[in-house]
């Protein structure tokens, strides 16, 4: 389905140069003198590297059709990590470094993820934004130590490193956002 810049939003996803990419921002722009273009910044959904592209006000492109699946993540089998699929419950497996290491140190037994595919390629696989992790290993806390006192590495039952306060312990429960890796509060 062609589209044209005008029909620009943040989030939509185009074909461009044989590749899929996802508009981060956008900006509609009406010189003095001049034809009007839009400057947008794409991200390629492959590889994830952005790109600054600018396009003639109405110009033509193709719409990207992404496929998302509900999957749900099983078991780690050598080089592979199995998923089984929320709709038909097949298992899909898939190689890690297809997947991605960001991904990976954050995936739990039994997490619901998204598996996104563009032409039957995979694209990648979208942890929720938020999880609740238990620290398997820190440092002890101790005694004095509070919320603005500082900052201590933390494995995570995933094998997952983070940064987190003085004042956290082994077994705690703890909220991570998945997308930068860092801490936000204990789970209540």
């Amino acid at each position: 389905m062609a589209i044209s810049t005008a029909d620009f939003k943040t989030g939509l996803t185009i074909e461009h140069d044989g590749n899929v990419y996802q508009i981060i921002e956008f900006q509609h722009v009406k010189p003095g003198k001049g034809g009007a273009f839009v400057r947008s910044k794409l991200k390629n959904l492959t590889t994830g590297a952005t790109l600054d592209k600018t396009w003639r006000a109405g110009e033509k492109m193709e719409a990207a059709h992404i496929e998302r699946r509900e999957v749900e993540y099983l078991y780690r089998e050598g080089d592979d990590l199995v998923f089984m699929d929320m709709t038909d419950f097949e298992n899909v497996s898939l190689p890690i470094e297809q997947v991605g290491e960001d991904t990976v140190k954050f995936l739990k037994e039994n997490t619901p993820v998204q598996l996104s595919q563009w032409n039957g390629r995979l694209l990648n696989v979208e942890l929720p934004q938020t999880m609740e992790l238990r620290v398997t290993q820190t440092d002890p806390g101790l005694r004095g130590d509070t919320a603005q006192g500082g900052s201590k590495p933390a494995t995570l039952e995933t094998g997952a490193v983070v940064t987190v306060p003085l004042f956290i312990d082994e077994g705690e429960l703890l909220r991570i956002d998945t997308r930068s890796g860092q801490y936000i509060e204990r789970a209540k």
